[in-house]
């Protein structure tokens, strides 16, 4: 469906993707995860045929993008971060616009308007002005441009930003709605909702990719360290101390504290190691009461901090290693 090899952009001296190369396949959701600046919106801009690359390939549906530019943008429906809307023309008649504008056929123009409006919810604001509708409504008048002519893929450049929790909730939905004919790739930098839509993940960091796998399989094998969660009621002013000193311990972060004496901790120890007993053990021995004790699992923000700040940790030791050099 989608296959992306060696893909690199420069401006001028600055490469913001260098080297980027997968695949994705037909009726896939693939979250597209980077923190700002990493070089996301510039490989969907190429994949959109917005922007030319400097080097590497990109084939859509077999098309070359360099080639075949007219042919692929009309497969593909983007929304991008910033929705493209004429505040002065009413729902209807900027969607009758969009449909002219991709070549959607008099005789079906109608509906094809009425097919995207009823699967987004936009039925009953056709008629209103797109000026004073609600962030939410906007960004669907933003899906149902996207998906006018039934497009095989789309791609979705932070869809629900600046929504309310009930808005993303109903346009997370919708695309997992929109999946079940289509390809999808999902830009967001809200984690918990990759992980609830899209099948795999691939995590770009200054402009090269550094992971790529589902979510399950992201979040069971990249975890460095286990960790627990423990509730005691004890003088928080010990509790670090000790608990440091169980056997296989490697951190300890004390959390909230409650009126009752009650103090949460987040205990880290060795990847393969379940220090829950000697944790237990520890406490007891102490005379402390142990209220809750459980592991805590890892959660696709820790890859993705984990993954971004090794990055950013090798770059710094190798700008160290270079001015010593030149020293």
């Amino acid at each position: 469906m989608i296959e992306v090899e060696g893909l690199t952009k420069y401006y001028g001296r600055l490469a913001a993707i260098k080297n980027v190369s997968f695949r994705i396949r037909s009726g896939e959701i693939v979250g597209f995860l980077g923190p700002n600046g990493a070089g996301k919106t510039t490989t969907m801009r190429i994949l959109t045929c917005f922007t030319p690359a400097s080097e590497g390939t990109v084939t859509i549906l077999g098309k070359d993008v360099r080639k075949d530019s007219l042919e692929i943008r009309q497969k593909v429906g983007y929304l991008p971060e910033n929705v493209p809307l004429y505040d002065w023309m009413r729902v209807g008649s900027y969607l009758d616009f969009v449909a002219r504008a991709k070549g959607v056929r008099s005789s079906s123009r109608k509906q094809e308007i009425e097919r995207v409006t009823e699967s987004v919810g936009l039925t009953g604001v056709m008629p209103k002005l797109i000026r004073w509708l609600s962030k939410g409504y906007r960004q669907r008048v933003g899906l149902a441009q996207a998906l006018i002519g039934d497009p095989p893929i789309l791609i979705l450049d932070e869809p629900t930003i600046g929504l309310d929790p009930r808005q993303i909730r109903e346009i997370r939905q919708l695309i997992k709605g929109f999946a079940q004919n289509r390809t999808v790739i999902l830009s967001t930098h809200i984690l918990p909702e990759v992980g609830q839509v899209c099948d795999r993940v691939l995590i770009i960091n200054k402009g090269t990719i550094v992971a790529e796998d589902s979510p399950t399989n992201l979040t069971r094998g990249h975890g460095k360290s286990s960790r627990c969660r423990v509730v005691l009621r004890a003088p928080e002013s010990q509790v670090e101390d000790v608990l440091t000193h169980v056997e296989k311990v490697t951190g300890v972060r004390l959390g909230s504290s409650g009126p009752g004496g009650e103090v949460e901790a987040i205990i880290e120890a060795d990847a393969e190691s379940d220090v829950r007993p000697l944790v237990a053990r520890a406490v007891l021995e102490k005379g402390w009461d142990l209220l809750e004790l459980g592991a805590v699992q890892v959660t696709l923000e820790d890859v993705f901090i984990d993954l971004v700040t090794e990055e950013s940790e090798v770059d710094s030791s190798q700008q160290e290693a270079s001015q010593q050099e030149v020293a």
